[in-house]
């Protein structure tokens, strides 16, 4: 029951602090005006000249403002999947093609890394021989491979999905390493006791055991791939949230940008709170 009311109350304050950006971003982008001395503000040829149907006068600045961008939101989500050509594609394709890159590059990350980190975690010889070219390896920025993926690819669809491959990868080895290392001993012991097979121990006792470390690699693995893809097609272009936010630059349609700045938060927090789920799936506490 007390979880439930913090609950409650963090929606309430959330709500209490998104009006409050919303009526602080409201004040910052209009402005009143005053109409030139000897002219009234009821009149009619004023308020036409500008853009005025009566009322209360305000002129825009450069900055979208709330209006703008609920327009351009409705615009977008009204027909997200229409095809005019390469640079006029719907916001739903355009995330199609973002999300379709992450998960590919993602799996395959899976499908080395995990293996690879219960090797490593089972074998400390493994471990100590291959750590030093991790480590060299891990801090090394995703875009920075991005010249040599080009070059040896030529081809950059395929180069975006090896940029969220690399980047992928070492979160989940390092903690799978972990997890499958810090099984505790007692588990062991007793798979060792009913003498049972190295196979049967890593699915049915190190896999459960080491399942959460694993789902938090996976997580934040996931956190940086929905981040790199961004920034990778803006530099390679054709498809994707990432060059439709550039192209939307390039338009000068700066409200377009940050409906691709919000949307992008949101399909990033929506893929957070999957993980999150599954993450407590596999966990065994309350």
């Amino acid at each position: 029951m007390k979880t439930v009311s913090i609950k409650v109350k963090g929606a309430i304050l959330s709500a209490l602090i998104l009006l409050i950006c919303l009526f602080i971003w409201h004040m910052a982008t209009t402005q009143k005006v005053a109409p030139p001395s000897g002219i009234s503000t009821n009149s009619s040829e004023y308020n036409s000249l500008m853009g005025q149907g009566g009322g209360e006068l305000v002129q825009k600045t450069g900055f979208p403002t709330l209006t703008q961008m609920g327009q351009t939101i409705f615009k977008q989500l009204s027909h997200p999947f229409y095809d005019n050509g390469p640079n006029d594609k719907g916001i739903g394709i355009q995330l199609g093609y973002s999300l379709a890159r992450v998960a590919l590059g993602f799996l395959l990350a899976m499908l080395v890394a995990i293996p690879f980190g219960f090797w490593i975690g089972m074998s400390p010889l493994a471990y100590e021989a291959f750590n030093p070219f991790i480590q060299i390896l891990k801090p090394i920025s995703p875009l920075a491979w991005m010249p040599i993926a080009l070059y040896t690819i030529k081809d950059s669809a395929i180069s975006g999905i090896f940029v969220i491959f690399i980047c992928s990868v070492w979160p989940m080895l390092l903690n799978t390493a972990f997890g499958v290392a810090n099984v505790r001993k007692e588990l062991l012991n007793v798979a060792k006791t009913l003498e049972v097979s190295p196979l049967r121990k890593a699915f049915l006792v190190i896999l459960p055991a080491a399942a959460p470390t694993i789902l938090t690699g996976m997580r934040i693995s996931m956190g940086i791939a929905w981040l790199v893809i961004v920034a990778a097609e803006m530099l390679v272009g054709g498809t994707g949230i990432g060059y439709f936010l550039w192209n939307e630059w390039n338009n000068l349609s700066l409200s377009s940008v940050i409906f691709a700045i919000l949307l992008i938060g949101i399909v990033g927090m929506l893929l957070d709170t999957a993980f999150g789920k599954l993450q407590k799936a596999v966990s065994y506490a309350d």
